[in-house]
């Protein structure tokens, strides 16, 4: 029997991907336990969702001090059991403690294909602006581990994403994002499986 993946969290808003994957794996439908969800942003709605679902949350601000935020961060994981770490919409970069004790371990979600849309800067609207605006057929979904450098980090899975006539921003936005959450509980779940794995 394969061990269960031990997952732990960073949101900085509603943690859709968060959501999704904590509802696969009280459905059965990943071998997984959520163990920590942190946030950088106290109000965030990830962390109302995760008391509500009874997983251990907190708060860790990083911009007043990101060297003690790190170590704080890298110390709560640990521990709590943390193997693998999902960025849900997690909107700081890491440290190098943390990013140190979880290398090859860190998966983040990009809205975009990797690496033509992806780097500093290009996040959220702008990625979807920028597909656009470069006039290619079709957009996609990039799931990828995270190091020191934004959206450099190996590709594990791809989706692409058609990009119809008339297509804007806007409803490119809305495809890519009803798209996310049950593509990263589909990687998770060939990981769990032994079928993808990890460096």
């Amino acid at each position: 029997m394969k061990p269960l993946l031990k997952l732990g969290f960073l949101a900085s808003r509603n943690g859709s991907s968060l959501r999704a994957i904590v509802a696969a794996i009280q459905g059965g439908e990943l071998d997984a336990e959520a163990r920590l969800v942190v946030s950088n942003n106290k109000a965030a709605a990830a962390l109302a969702f995760a008391a509500e679902a009874g997983i251990p949350a907190f708060c860790i601000p990083t911009q007043a001090d990101p060297a003690a935020a790190d170590q704080r961060l890298a110390d709560a994981l640990r521990d709590a059991g943390v193997e693998l770490l999902v960025l849900s919409g997690y909107l700081r970069r890491l440290g190098p403690i943390t990013l140190a004790a979880y290398r090859d371990r860190i998966l983040n979600i990009h809205p975009g294909a990797l690496p033509a849309f992806g780097g500093e800067g290009m996040y959220g609207r702008r990625v979807h602006e920028a597909v656009i605006a470069a006039g290619v057929a079709e957009g996609g979904v990039t799931i990828h581990l995270v190091d020191e450098e934004y959206d450099h980090g190996a590709v594990l899975a791809r989706r692409s994403v058609p990009i119809a006539p008339g297509e804007t921003a806007d409803s490119l936005e809305a495809k890519v994002t009803a798209l996310e959450p049950g593509f990263f509980v589909e990687t998770l779940q060939r990981i769990a499986r032994g079928d993808l794995p990890l460096p």
